[in-house]
């Protein structure tokens, strides 16, 4: 069998495409997230109380896919870095709500502009990007069942 037709070779892994490729998307975002002073988790969290506020710790976690032990102590030091306040929830006492302060909603534009400097950084197109991002999506449905 030929190296250009293995199926074991990493180069023809997706899984590996993917990994390496999340790698670098990590370390692209870094400098661009110093500059606002969050870590690319953070950001991940800002991301989706930006797209709502007031949602609880739970309602959090299953959006960014992950358990509530894992994103709490992300919460708790965007908290104490004064962007998020953490309330108990009326309806549900057990529950935490989150709410942006006013210095978290602020910090949006300086969001957006993060999220326009790597669309920049990929060189692709607007189009090629959503094209990208919708395939990525439909497997990771497939993958989830």
């Amino acid at each position: 069998m030929s190296k250009a037709t293995d199926a074991l070779l990493l180069d023809q892994q997706l899984c590996f495409s993917v990994y390496s490729t999340s790698l670098a998307m990590t370390q692209a975002y870094k400098p661009l997230l110093d500059e606002i002073g969050l870590t690319y988790p953070q950001y991940l969290v800002m991301l989706v109380l930006w797209e709502g506020d007031g949602l609880t710790v739970k309602a959090l976690a299953e959006r960014l896919g992950q358990d509530s032990g894992s994103v709490t102590p992300v919460v708790k030091r965007l908290e104490a870095e004064g962007l998020v306040l953490r309330n108990r929830d009326p309806r549900d006492e057990r529950n935490l709500a989150l709410a942006l302060t006013p210095r978290g909603r602020a910090l949006r534009e300086r969001g957006l502009k993060v999220n326009q400097a790597f669309a920049k950084a990929c060189g692709l197109s607007t189009q090629a990007l959503a094209d990208l991002r919708a395939s990525l999506n439909r497997v990771r449905e497939r993958l989830q069942g």
